[in-house]
């Protein structure tokens, strides 16, 4: 997506070789009008997969998955990092870890919201290892719903997630995919 691309080059900032911060556009403010047009790519990626439910992790997801939810007129899923005391005995939990953070937590979904009658797209804002979506699917499999797909912001195609989660059978259609990243320059993927 050359929209996403070229605002990733304006002000995405790599702090090294694996991690690039786009917290002006996507995790910390948000980018209303950007996220809209990532939901519709999203949307028209996936549109014919008669998808019920729009699946994504808190909290840098939320934006881009409620986008592509609004346009495939289906609910979104917000799976939890954490247990509260809300959420009863009720749910399916996989555990995750995070690259970012370097942590492990528990994902959780409560059983009340996916069934088998279910498919699922699930968006994530990034893949590097494939911990995130790999467990984001497991949930699904817990509710035995269907996965239709996988639809990631941003790429990270120099680390093994994207091969962890063909190997594991799932589409992944990501807007931007990264080459390499240095702090002086960000080289993607031509496709």
């Amino acid at each position: 997506m050359k929209l996403l691309e070229e605002r990733i080059v304006k002000d995405g900032i790599a702090l090294n070789e694996n991690v690039l911060k786009v917290d002006c556009f996507l995790n910390h403010q948000v980018d209303p009008e950007l996220m809209q047009q990532i939901g519709l790519e999203f949307a028209n990626h996936f549109k014919d997969r008669n998808i019920t439910k729009v699946v994504t992790i808190e909290s840098s997801g939320i934006a881009p998955a409620l986008m592509c939810a609004i346009a495939l007129k289906v609910p979104m899923i917000i799976l939890k990092k954490q247990s509260n005391k809300v959420l009863s005995s009720d749910i399916w939990q996989t555990p995750v870890v995070s690259f970012t953070k370097g942590t492990q937590y528990d994902l959780t979904l409560s059983k009340k919201y996916l069934s088998d009658k279910d498919t699922v797209l699930v968006i994530d804002d990034f893949l590097a290892n494939g911990e995130a979506a790999s467990a984001a699917c497991r949930l699904v499999d817990m509710a035995q719903a269907k996965v239709a797909g996988i639809g990631i912001v941003i790429e990270k195609s120099f680390q093994p997630g994207r091969k962890k989660l063909d190997d594991l059978g799932f589409e992944v259609f990501s807007l931007a995919r990264i080459a390499k990243l240095s702090p002086n320059k960000i080289e993607f993927i031509e496709e």
